[in-house]
């Protein structure tokens, strides 16, 4: 049943429930509601849509002109994206700002000068210990292994042999305060002030 036939239907049987008595309309009511429920059971045949037709030469000028903005991009050279911390401001270029050094008093300049002297002395000394030291340890390593190879020639090969075990090497140095058990860190609050850049 097509929806123009279920709609006279529907149109018929309004008109008739109006012109008949109450007790004709409660006899006929399960066709009444039987024909109001038929358009909803219906499945309604949709219309097909209608095809666009395309026309080939405007497909082939739209290809063209990406042709003609994909070159044009070819053409061009990406463009970098700069980096700010190797560009200096426009005011730190002014040349008129110069920062003058303080002027010293000559009893100032004459203790910074020895000062320096005492300074250098103790570092030289203090490098001339450790060179020692290290030479020493290393003698003492040279004695040790010539006196390990006289009593056992495994024992000096198995001294020899390279550790794997000690590279990577993984150390904590000391810390300013003892770490508290079950502390997490706040995130704390920041503006990002990071530009970004398109291609």
């Amino acid at each position: 049943m097509n929806p123009a036939t279920c709609n006279t239907l529907l149109h018929v049987c309004r008109q008739s429930s109006r012109n008949c008595p109450p007790w004709v309309f409660r006899r006929e009511s399960h066709w009444q509601t039987s024909l109001l429920t038929l358009r909803s059971t219906l499945p309604m045949r949709a219309e097909p849509r209608k095809k666009k037709k395309v026309d080939p030469k405007r497909e082939q000028a739209v290809r063209e002109r990406m042709k003609k903005k994909l070159k044009k991009l070819e053409r061009i050279p990406p463009q970098l994206i700069p980096i700010e911390d190797f560009t200096r401001p426009a005011m730190l270029l002014d040349d008129t700002r110069v920062r003058r050094p303080p002027q010293l008093p000559v009893e100032e300049q004459e203790r910074r000068a020895l000062l320096m002297k005492k300074w250098a002395l103790h570092k030289q000394q203090e490098h001339e210990a450790e060179i020692k030291s290290v030479e020493s340890l290393l003698e003492a390593q040279r004695e040790a292994l010539q006196e390990l190879r006289l009593e056992s020639e495994e024992l000096y090969n198995a001294a020899m042999r390279c550790d794997s075990e000690l590279l990577p090497l993984e150390k904590r140095g000391p810390c300013h305060t003892p770490p508290i058990p079950q502390y997490s860190a706040p995130e704390g609050k920041y503006n990002d002030i990071t530009k970004v850049y398109t291609q």
